[in-house]
């Protein structure tokens, strides 16, 4: 493929099947959810879950997630490098290198 993106790709996908219709983001929320206990249960009872189910479910939680952002006008990059540059503030290296006490304990 070209320089076609995934976001490309998916709107493409969905549209191909007239399933934006469907797709509130009260629904792509529901979904996220869904597909994220699909993937926690490839470790329900091992934690050498099989690969090729586990980027199954990943992917399918990363596909939602990219809907949803698109529903709602967001750009997902930004909001997950505006989201990292808020949780470096509760979390300064010098505080929380090695740790993982939360922030308002630290």
């Amino acid at each position: 493929m070209d320089d076609i993106s995934v976001r490309d790709e998916i709107a493409a996908f969905v549209a191909e099947r007239d399933w934006a219709q469907f797709h509130s983001p009260e629904n792509l929320a529901k979904s996220i959810v869904i597909e994220a206990g699909e993937l926690l249960e490839c470790y329900q009872w091992t934690a050498d879950a099989d690969t090729g189910r586990v980027r199954d479910e990943l992917a399918d939680v990363l596909t939602y997630c990219i809907l949803l952002a698109d529903r709602l006008g967001v750009d997902p990059n930004q909001i997950v490098l505006d989201k990292l540059a808020k949780t470096r503030e509760k979390y300064p290296v010098d505080k929380s290198r090695g740790r993982s006490t939360k922030y308002d304990v630290l």
